[in-house]
């Protein structure tokens, strides 16, 4: 009588999928490859996280630890996060402070990588890797750039996007003049008729606080195709600092702009 053949073990079926390149799976996947029932899979894979071979940064969504981020308990977010758009059919780019380090400008090292979405998502705690999303709901419109990764590549948003979303978001990214600052740094790559192009696609007020934010840290020169799309569609005069006191606001007449706040960026 035959004997039937053993089925393979998960941890076996792990370094295979390393030894090929293929990090990322789905419970239904595994549980194909194993022979067994999604139950039997779900155990196999409660066992495997156990040993900090495998994590799940989104419900039946694994990815296979290496030894080098097994003290994260995940690997870098950069590593998964643009295969897990795609299995939920999401359109992304990483932006904020997290496209502003890819860009040049990495004054501080982000906490959480920052993901841009059309809609809110609860963030991502995967060990310590922290994942945090922000709605955008014209966001797949955005330019965005691709960066190589270990694991495939990452869509990132342009420079000029990059600026747009900190200044539109700033309470993401440490408050206004955090973001002065790594405008200082991200400004040399910034393109001045493609910064004028994009105020089409947010609202008017990001220009005008951009704007007079570019001439603060010294980018002026970055800012001139901006300051006349500015004149030409700003209708009300905005503030810098949204809900702050208006009473001591000097206007700026180039920007439309009430300043009512000293930043003091580090440059």
């Amino acid at each position: 009588m035959k004997s039937r053949p053993s089925r393979p073990r998960a941890s076996d079926l792990l370094r295979d999928r390393a030894s090929r390149g293929s990090y990322h799976f789905s419970t239904e996947q595994l549980a194909n490859e194993l022979g067994v029932s999604l139950t039997a899979a779900r155990s196999a894979l409660r066992r495997l996280k156990n040993k900090g071979l495998v994590a799940t940064p989104h419900r039946g969504f694994h990815v296979v630890v290496p030894p080098e981020h097994q003290r994260l308990g995940c690997p870098p977010a950069e590593q998964f996060v643009p295969q897990l758009m795609d299995r939920l059919a999401v359109p992304y780019y990483a932006g904020l402070l997290t496209s502003a380090r890819y860009h040049g400008a990495a004054h501080q090292q982000p906490q959480v990588f920052q993901v841009v979405v059309p809609r809110n998502r609860p963030p991502i705690h995967c060990g310590l890797v922290k994942v945090g999303f922000v709605a955008r709901h014209n966001g797949a419109a955005m330019p965005t750039r691709r960066v190589n990764t270990p694991r495939g590549f990452l869509r990132i948003a342009s420079p000029e996007v990059t600026a747009y979303d900190l200044v539109g978001y700033e309470r993401h990214c440490g408050g206004l003049e955090n973001v002065a600052t790594v405008l200082s740094e991200l400004g040399e790559s910034l393109d001045p008729e493609e910064l004028s192009a994009l105020g089409e696609l947010s609202p008017i007020p990001w220009s005008q606080r951009l704007g007079f934010l570019l001439d603060l840290v010294g980018h002026s020169s970055r800012s001139k195709a901006l300051a006349g799309f500015v004149q030409g569609h700003a209708i009300e005069t905005a503030v810098l600092v949204p809900g702050g006191n208006k009473a001591s606001a000097k206007r700026d007449a180039n920007w439309k702009l009430l300043v009512n706040a000293d930043l003091e960026p580090d440059l």
